[in-house]
């Protein structure tokens, strides 16, 4: 039987990170249908597992592996974001956060100085801001 799924498999592109989302949130939406007794959990879930299905069956390992690579990366910049929130929510005792009025750079001047001149490292553009 495993020699029969591994021929039937071949070629395929199988399971992925984004699959393992699609199964995840599809449970959940089951769960969710199942204690809210709503048909459109239901039917979002099944819909989800019908999608990660045919993703794992299909012969477009390039077209999947795009999906994946996308996902992949939209994930890595969440987690960069969530890490760069959770620094700066750290040093608020510290410091103050601005944004540059011209280019929107963020920039971290220490607390306590006053009124001062920032000038923006990535523009050169300088604004006065109290500290």
């Amino acid at each position: 039987m495993r020699q029969k799924m591994q021929k039937f498999m071949m070629g395929r592109y199988g399971a992925d990170q984004l699959g393992q989302l699609l199964l995840g949130t599809s449970v959940v939406l089951c769960l969710i249908s199942i204690f809210t007794r709503r048909d459109f959990f239901y039917i979002l879930a099944l819909a989800l597992l019908v999608y990660e299905y045919y993703r794992m069956m299909s012969r477009q390992i390039e077209k999947r592996y795009a999906e994946n690579q996308k996902f992949l990366n939209w994930r890595y910049q969440l987690a960069v974001k969530w890490n760069r929130e959770k620094e700066h929510f750290r040093q608020r005792k510290i410091y103050h956060f601005y944004k540059c009025p011209s280019c929107k750079q963020k920039v971290r001047v220490p607390k306590g100085k006053g009124k001062i001149c920032i000038t923006c490292p990535k523009c050169r553009t300088e604004f006065i801001r109290k500290s």
